[in-house]
């Protein structure tokens, strides 16, 4: 295989990259010429100390590693690719108390439980509230537009639904929603200078998450209720959740269940206001398979990794035991041997056996059926209320070294 012609010193994880744009042609020479390539890093400059990274590229790779944990770990390094250079061993630990950083069986334990709350009678159950939610979220956001009909489309609308939806599913009062916004925003917005966030604020709103939700699990406790935190929690010797299990569940639900699904109805807002066929085809037909493709186009979570637990072989390349691992969702969402034209924004798209929502494996999305629903919900209110949206300006997009995010996309209604 010939070498990559990536730059010296390119490192897919650099916060400056993401922050103006997914590396789709740097993925694309990966994929062709060194799928699994050595991406080397000084010692601590993602809070690991180690030299580097593997990243992995292809869609058959990236999905073997989701889906043997056995010789991939998420608890050994966590599931982030990088944190700050100022980063703690000590709080890289500490993060194996949430699902999203555990591994097998204690991961299997956790997730049995927490599962009761996503099963398909829990979502339907939502349906009928969430498309009155979705709604009313139009409206407000046209009712709040500016001259000309002028409004950020993500705070007006493509933050909204996934919060109330949390809210909603665990019983947080709505009047609290925005306290979990600013929190998320906090915790993840490290890397971005113009929140001015630091390591100390983001850990400091991981702790009221924390706090908020222990103090529900708490009460339930207490006073059981018909909710969702109540099937968790009430009873711990039958297998639920301890208060400090069910802040943690909390604490990965306000990212993975607010930012991903946020992001993913951000970018799909944009896709469809750039491919004008494919907005006049959806406000015409609403195909059922709109949201997959929405989902695989945006690829909120651009990167997670594994650590391997013994020396390996992937993709040619021999992985040794301690090795991190990046699985690089939005490269194996673009790969060509999988998708024909992944470059293509394509609502119809069926088959569409994207990663967005993982590999598969232990890790795969806990909240699918929520986020398809939750995306339907929203774009079939939008097409209702504002079918001659249009752009006003460029997305502005978030600083990370792992999300694909946008902090504001101008639009307008008139």
């Amino acid at each position: 295989m010939p070498c990559p012609a990536l730059p010296d010193g390119f490192d897919l994880t650099d916060p400056d990259l993401l922050h103006h744009r997914v590396p789709f042609p740097e993925f694309a020479e990966l994929r062709r010429t060194e799928p699994v390539h050595w991406i080397a890093q000084p010692p601590n400059l993602a809070g690991f100390r180690d030299e580097g990274y593997w990243a992995v590229t292809r869609h058959a790779d990236v999905k073997y590693v989701s889906t043997h944990p056995e010789l991939f770990s998420s608890a050994l390094n966590t599931a982030i690719i990088r944190f700050n250079e100022h980063m703690e061993r000590d709080a890289i630990d500490a993060q194996r108390l949430i699902l999203l950083n555990m591994d097998p069986p204690e991961h299997t334990r956790v997730r049995q439980i927490v599962q009761r709350g996503f099963t398909p009678r829990a979502i339907r159950a939502l349906e009928e509230n969430l498309r009155g939610r979705a709604g009313r979220i139009v409206e407000t956001a046209l009712s709040n537009a500016g001259p000309g009909g002028s409004f950020d489309f993500v705070t007006e609308v493509a933050c909204e639904l996934p919060l109330q939806a949390i809210a909603e599913l665990i019983g947080i009062p709505q009047e609290d929603r925005a306290k979990i916004f600013d929190w998320s925003n906090k915790m993840i917005a490290y890397d971005d200078p113009e929140y001015a966030i630091t390591e100390e604020v983001g850990q400091e709103s991981a702790t009221e998450i924390l706090a908020y939700a222990m103090n529900m699990s708490a009460d339930r406790k207490q006073c059981p209720a018909k909710d969702i935190v109540t099937t968790l929690v009430a009873a711990e010797d039958e297998g639920n959740l301890g208060s400090d299990e069910f802040g943690f569940f909390v604490l990965m639900l306000a990212v993975a269940g607010n930012e991903t699904t946020r992001n993913a109805i951000t970018h799909g807002m944009h896709a469809f206001l750039t491919h004008a066929d494919q907005w006049d085809l959806y406000k015409r037909e609403r195909p059922a398979t709109a949201a997959e493709e929405i989902v695989r186009w945006a690829t909120p979570v651009v990167s997670f990794q594994r650590t391997a637990t013994q020396d390996t072989e992937l993709g040619g390349k021999q992985i040794r035991k301690g090795d991190r691992v990046g699985i690089f969702y939005s490269s194996a969402n673009n790969d060509p041997a999988v998708f024909d034209s992944p470059e293509v924004f394509d609502i119809t798209r069926d088959p569409n056996p994207h990663l967005g929502f993982g590999g598969g494996g232990p890790h795969f999305c806990l909240g699918k059926s929520l986020a398809t629903l939750e995306i339907d919900l929203i774009f079939n209110a939008v097409a209702d209320a504002m079918p001659d949206l249009r752009l006003v300006g460029d997305p502005r997009r978030l600083r990370s070294a792992w999300i694909n995010g946008v902090k504001e996309l101008q639009v307008s209604a008139g």
